[in-house]
């Protein structure tokens, strides 16, 4: 209890300094600075401002109100970080949630950690610090490592190495920005699962998509059941029921002598009591003209 209530007072002290305009901290070589970077200050909370960098968009209130009861009952456990701006004027870097709880409960001071950054090193200090996080879902750190990429110029190799992940695992994570906005919604609302999200990858239009994804949460279908249908789809055999067999031995005799005779790869959907179509794609009036001749003879 002690060594708290002497680093509250320490926090208290520095923050008085930072209030004092002799002491307008500007960079880590100003008079003083080595006092305050990197050590837990007590800054008013209204002298902080929202990181306008926060890839984090979704926060769950119910899990904000229960993190607000425990600042309540125990205060900030774990120090937020900003970054200095003007005099007495400070910026989120990292813990926006204790932030925002601890303005719920009413809160006048918060500790926190200051750091000297500029916008593009505040953006790189937020996405990476977020994408470390255990709460984020998938889409939220698709869109960190999108942002990294894109407004830090990083390779994904580079991108790898600054957060810890292989390149596989960024990769898998941004290709699920493809996925139709529906979709991605239904990831980040948790309808449907990252894995729901990488086999829906492979479908190749967002109507198909679309499509997939409704039966997904109509029927409450495995990720296994998804990449089932994704294949069912690609075969031609959207239509099959899940877990029966793909196709019939008959068909795909049929389907090869078939697409031999008329030099046209044709599709063939099948049901589990026979039914079923053949569909002959032709791109022109002239091979058209091409396959009637070979169906009907003359």
């Amino acid at each position: 209890m002690a060594k708290a209530t002497r680093k509250q007072a320490l926090g208290r002290g520095l923050s008085a300094l930072l209030k004092d305009p002799e002491n307008d901290i500007q960079s880590a070589s100003d008079k003083n600075a080595d006092k305050v970077v990197g050590n837990i200050v007590e800054l008013d909370i209204d002298s902080i401002e929202v990181n306008p960098f926060q890839p984090r968009s979704h926060f769950n209130d119910e899990a904000l109100q229960e993190l607000a009861s425990s600042i309540r009952e125990l205060g900030v456990i774990q120090p937020i970080t900003v970054r200095k701006l003007d005099f007495n004027k400070f910026q989120l870097v990292s813990g926006e949630r204790r932030y925002r709880a601890s303005k719920l409960v009413g809160l006048e001071t918060i500790p926190a950690y200051i750091r000297i950054a500029n916008d593009q090193e505040s953006l790189e200090m937020a996405l990476v610090e977020n994408i470390q996080r255990q709460d984020l879902d998938p889409i939220e750190i698709a869109l960190s490592y999108q942002r990294l990429i894109d407004e830090i110029q990083l390779t994904q190799e580079k991108l790898s190495d600054r957060v810890g992940k292989k390149r596989s695992t960024i990769a898998n994570y941004m290709r699920l920005l493809k996925l139709d906005p529906i979709i991605q919604t239904g990831i980040r609302d948790g309808f449907v699962s990252m894995g729901h999200g990488r086999a829906l990858v492979n479908m190749e239009t967002k109507e198909d998509q679309i499509a997939i994804y409704e039966k997904i949460v109509g029927n409450n279908l495995s990720v296994r059941d998804t990449e089932r249908l994704v294949k069912a789809h690609h075969e031609g055999l959207s239509s099959t029921p899940l877990g029966k067999k793909a196709t019939p031995e008959f068909i795909k005799t049929a389907k090869d002598e078939i697409t031999n005779h008329l030099s046209s790869k044709v599709v063939i959907q099948a049901s589990e009591n026979g039914k079923g179509k053949i569909t002959i794609p032709f791109q022109s009036e002239e091979e058209f003209l091409r396959i009637k001749k070979l169906l009907l003879g003359k």
